[in-house]
């Protein structure tokens, strides 16, 4: 299996996830290591690393033919990030995903492609819908639009060339080793620190928010038992938790008061709400998430970050004084 991306967030998740559940596969790694991959997540791993650029496409040839699958994570993937300057999404998210695809369609190697609900836009606050596989595209911000581009491309793929593929679009996800610029793991650390937690706006923006190591056994699940050319949405239906209701739980958990946070500017264009209807995978693949609870959905999950982020202080604490200076240059 080659994973790309996979010393970021949800890819480092995934391959020990994968080393674990699923030790069969012998995994290759290529991550070209920019500020959101960390070669450390991988330390101690049975696995190949490889530090590349998914857009050059003699290295993507190399690695795509030595493997029998590809799982393919690599993305930039910050909202904000994208707004201040668009041309590496671009370059890696449709740029990249190209290169990739013709190396697959080279060597007919199996290949999956993972997306993000961010590309459906989003629904108003009121509005009782859910994303499914069938929903138009409606990308609000140059993350979500290159998302959406790599998608397009993908089907294109699967249609004219026959590449053996699949897609899935999940929800966002939280748990360990994620970059502390992201919403949950930011809070936990300012937490840590003395600092007080941030919240966006008014917190009313609704995320369907799942464990990674959900995510990590739907992409299982899809290796294994998908049809060829669908797409798959994950979610874990914690679409009715808004960031207030999450902020407040995290501040709970932590030993604060509910309403322990501050109110800082809101990101231009935010989405109000995602949610996702997953019953797709559930009635065809027969995948449930593991972490859900009739609170919030989130409280075990949650409960094992904090823990996570408390016991890996190596992790985040040299990075989080410069991660807290960009967010106070914006005001957030």
């Amino acid at each position: 299996m080659l994973v790309t991306g996979g010393a970021g967030f949800i890819g480092t998740n995934f391959v020990r996830y994968t080393l674990e559940h699923h030790p069969n596969y012998r995994i290759t790694v290529v991550d070209k290591l920019t500020y959101a991959g960390n070669k450390k997540n991988l330390e101690g791993l049975d696995i190949e690393f490889i530090q590349g650029d998914i857009c050059d496409s003699a290295l993507m040839d190399e690695l795509v033919g030595n493997a029998e699958c590809v799982v393919h994570f690599a993305a930039e993937s910050h909202n904000d990030n994208s707004l201040c300057d668009p041309s590496p999404f671009v370059q890696t998210n449709i740029v990249g995903t190209f290169q990739l695809l013709e190396a697959v369609r080279r060597h007919g190697v199996r290949f999956h492609h993972i997306s993000t609900d961010e590309v459906f836009g989003d629904l108003a606050l009121d509005d009782p819908a859910r994303f499914t596989e069938d929903t138009p595209y409606r990308p609000s911000s140059p993350y979500s639009a290159t998302k959406a581009g790599s998608d397009h491309l993908v089907r294109a793929w699967i249609r004219s060339f026959g590449i053996p593929a699949t897609l899935s679009q999940c929800s966002n996800n939280y748990g360990p080793w994620q970059h502390i610029e992201k919403f949950i793991p930011r809070q936990i650390t300012n937490i840590l620190c003395g600092l007080t937690p941030k919240l966006y706006g008014t917190g009313e923006q609704v995320r369907d928010w799942i464990h990674v190591d959900d995510h990590s056994a739907a992409v299982h699940a899809i290796l294994d038992r998908g049809r060829l050319g669908e797409s798959y949405i994950i979610g874990a239906d914690n679409d009715h938790v808004n960031n207030r209701r999450v902020i407040s739980l995290i501040c709970e958990l932590m030993g604060l008061g509910p309403d322990a946070f501050e109110l800082v500017a809101d990101r231009p264009g935010h989405d109000q709400r995602y949610a996702m209807d997953s019953t797709k995978i559930r009635r065809e693949l027969g995948w449930e998430p593991r972490y859900t609870d009739r609170d919030t959905g989130m409280r075990a999950g949650l409960e094992a970050t904090i823990a996570w982020y408390r016991e890996h202080e190596d992790f985040w604490r040299p990075e989080k004084e410069s991660v807290e200076s960009a967010y106070a240059k914006r005001g957030q």
